[in-house]
């Protein structure tokens, strides 16, 4: 749900050159991924059920803010989850470009839609495991890649000329894609209840996840870095001209397919925990009861199949800066998770915490601060993108605002909302 491997770096290596580049995937995860990891670590081995970060938030908020969590998550999801199909067809397009040409490009990605929602309705177990084995799918073209390119460096390199083109830096636009490429923990928390041992396996998970991507990240950067292949040439897909580079084309071959694969992979264990938004909101009452209607292996079938055909109906637009405007949404919700978790530790201190996040709680509060600031950067950054023809900004400030305005509706509908069935 963060990392199916370096596919989605080749933007930050053209923007930022190599050494910048290493500098943000290195202290990125600092001041990002680890205070999220620890916020989910603690919260997520407290309160463990099903919903995760929307209980969260409305334990501590109520219930109009916990719509508002999930309601972001959601919009999010619509931006995010159209990137992964779109990453499957371009990767296809490198090697096979007569099978993504015309209408088969969106059939492409409506299979990969289709074939996620069959794998979800299996089961968490299911999705787990296969998300397993397609990291090791994904991963294996660059531990050939990373073997080369040693061979090249103790044989001295490749020495190749640098591009024509000068590299044409953009700061702000390379910090935001190693965001996006280091967000996701929270959705961890959202199957609970589906999860062995919560209280142990989310901090262990949290933690040795956050360790393995930073290397995965890091790695195959310091290889091609050290060959002598010019920052200037990374963009989409570079890995495979690459690889191409350093073991010939039957490598470039491997990653294209891998980086297909990568992107099928994601948007699946992504499916897993976004649909549990819903049946979670159902469960409180504050969407249509048929929400939480759920197969033998506890998989909210009828979630499932309405978020997969909204991710499907999104997937004919066009949207420009996807990753900005997916960062702003998905960035508001991470800092209401923030503060539920000041608050419960303001409200709640006898609260059963077999992980609580050490220092005290000002700890606790101090460490939803990076996060927030990076955030807010976010936001100065997509201060001129556009989308849909109108400020990018303008557009998640309606998409927050439809957010109040559905809610109200939900409350009429249902005036007497029941508490749930999430209990600690």
């Amino acid at each position: 749900m963060v990392s199916g491997g370096p596919y989605g770096l080749e933007d930050i290596i053209g923007m930022a050159g190599f050494g910048r580049a290493l500098l943000l995937l290195a202290i990125v995860p600092i001041f990002w991924s680890l205070p999220t990891a620890l916020m989910v670590g603690e919260l997520a081995s407290a309160i463990p059920d099903e919903g995760g970060f929307y209980i969260w938030v409305t334990r501590a908020l109520g219930r109009f803010w916990g719509f508002q969590e999930a309601w972001l998550s959601l919009a999010a999801s619509v931006f995010d989850m159209a990137i992964y199909p779109t990453t499957f067809v371009l990767y296809l397009t490198v090697v096979f470009p007569h099978l993504t040409s015309g209408h088969r490009s969106l059939a492409l990605k409506l299979a990969i839609v289709f074939i996620a929602t069959l794998w979800n309705l299996r089961g968490a177990v299911s999705v787990g495991q296969g998300s397993v084995r397609m990291m090791f799918i994904s991963l294996s073209p660059f531990v050939v890649l990373l073997a080369a390119a040693l061979w090249r460096i103790a044989h001295g390199g490749l020495h190749l000329a640098a591009s024509p083109h000068a590299l044409q830096y953009d700061l702000g636009g390379a910090l935001c894609i190693t965001m996006w490429n280091y967000m996701g923990w929270d959705n961890a928390s959202t199957i609970a209840q589906e999860v062995d041992n919560p209280q142990r396996n989310y901090l262990r998970a949290m933690l040795g996840s956050a360790l393995m991507v930073m290397c995965v990240y890091i790695l195959p950067l310091l290889a091609v870095w050290a060959v002598g292949i010019p920052a200037s040439r990374f963009s989409t897909g570079a890995w495979a001209d690459a690889a191409a580079l350093l073991a010939g084309p039957a490598l470039a071959l491997a990653v294209v397919l891998a980086g297909s694969l990568d992107g099928l992979g994601t948007f699946t264990a992504l499916t897993l925990t976004l649909t549990r938004l819903p049946y979670a909101m159902a469960e409180d009452g504050l969407l249509p009861a048929i929400l939480k209607r759920r197969t033998s292996k506890r998989v909210p079938w009828v979630s499932v199949l309405a978020c997969a055909t909204g991710w499907a109906l999104a997937l004919g637009l066009t949207f420009e800066r996807l990753i900005s405007i997916d960062l702003v949404l998905y960035g508001a919700a991470l800092v209401l998770e923030f503060i539920a978790l000041a608050v419960l530790r303001l409200r709640e201190p006898a609260l059963h915490r077999p992980f609580r996040i050490p220092g005290g709680t000002t700890a606790a509060i101090l460490v939803g601060v990076g996060p927030t600031l990076l955030i807010a950067f976010a936001l100065w950054n997509a201060r001129d993108d556009r989308l849909a023809g109108m400020p990018a900004l303008l557009f998640a400030a309606l998409v927050a605002i439809a957010g109040a305005l559905i809610y109200a509706a939900a409350r009429m509908a249902h005036p007497h909302p029941h508490a749930g069935t999430h209990k600690t």
